[in-house]
């Protein structure tokens, strides 16, 4: 028998796809999810599924990592308070969550005996880039300007200092996150501009000049399998970033493509420099090493959320619920 996965997050926005993903592919997932966003319905069309078990719990407290950590072989550590906003309301628990849990989890799978460890950061981490024009790859220094990515690249350090004695580390660098999931999210560039664009009378865009790189949801959790399933000695030890090069979009780029959609939208631009990041990247290694490649593009996203807003599914896009 196939020993755990623990996904920690794994009720969230990528998590909840991500053990889909797992359990589809024949792995037996535990998720330790404190449920801080009142995600419980994410995880409904998994419930009853063979192979799968849900502990309610915070990544913070050692009787909750001990227990989750009980029969695992491997971690996907996606647990975070997670983006610039999040973090910068609460800074504190922000390194209590990003780092000195992620320390802890660590310090408890070398002693369990887990064999590998891939820890979920994000392409934020190389905030403000020299050369725009310039790809960063894996060995590009990073330069975070966020707390947040600050958290990711310090976790990022402790994760890959660890792949010895037993246990391989690894990291995916992912890039900004979109599409449809059952935990939605509408506070994501794509999914907020789609939805404002759709149902608001005006969509406000501040610092449209920047780069960012995009991936669906369901790449990036089938990366994060990926990842998971690879031979040891590929994964070990290594940063990946995880996206598609022909991904990366200005936001002026992604209003392009909604304005075809949406031509009656009235949009406004709001050029602004406080916000540094600016970074287009490189996903050779990831499609090299693990042989990833995107199945899904911005375009086709923002097609499958425009969808969604239509269906009336989601009753209220604007809630409180649907953002971190």
């Amino acid at each position: 028998m196939r020993p755990w996965i623990l996904v920690t997050g794994g009720a969230g926005y990528v998590g909840s796809i991500v053990v889909e993903e797992l359990l589809g592919h024949g792995h037996r997932v535990r998720v330790l999810d404190s449920l801080a966003h009142g995600s419980v319905p994410s995880l409904l069309q998994v419930w009853g599924r063979e192979g799968f078990e849900f502990q309610r719990g915070d990544v913070r407290d050692e009787e909750a990592r001990s227990k989750a950590l009980a029969g695992v072989g491997a971690v996907l550590h996606l647990a975070a308070i997670v983006g610039d906003p999040a973090c910068g309301r609460e800074p504190d628990l922000a390194r209590e969550v990003n780092l000195d849990a992620t320390h802890a989890l660590l310090d408890e799978a070398e002693r369990g005996g887990v064999e590998r460890f891939v820890l979920a950061s994000t392409c934020s981490n190389y905030g403000k880039m020299a050369d725009s024009t310039q790809l960063a790859t894996e060995e590009l220094d990073l330069r975070p300007v966020s707390l947040y990515a600050e958290t990711k690249v310090a976790a990022e350090l402790d994760v890959l200092g660890r792949s010895s004695n037993g246990l391989a580390t690894s990291c995916l660098r992912f890039a900004t996150v979109y599409g449809a999931s059952p935990r939605m999210r509408f506070d994501l560039t794509v999914n907020e501009f789609t939805r404002d664009m759709a149902l608001a009378p005006e969509l406000v865009v501040f610092g449209e000049q920047f780069w960012r790189p995009y991936i669906h949801v369901r790449d990036a959790a089938r990366a994060a399998r990926m990842a998971l399933e690879a031979p040891i000695e590929t994964v070990s030890g290594e940063v990946f970033n995880v996206g598609e090069t022909s991904e990366n979009y200005r936001k002026l780029d992604i209003v392009d493509l909604l304005k075809e959609r949406f031509p009656d939208a009235t949009v406004t631009f709001v050029h602004r420099d406080e916000d540094p990041r600016d970074y287009r990247v490189s996903f050779e290694k990831v499609k090299e090493r693990l042989g990833f490649q995107a199945e899904w593009s911005v375009a086709a996203g923002i097609d499958e959320v425009s969808a969604l807003l239509r269906s009336g599914l989601v009753s209220d896009p604007f809630a409180a619920e649907y953002r971190n």
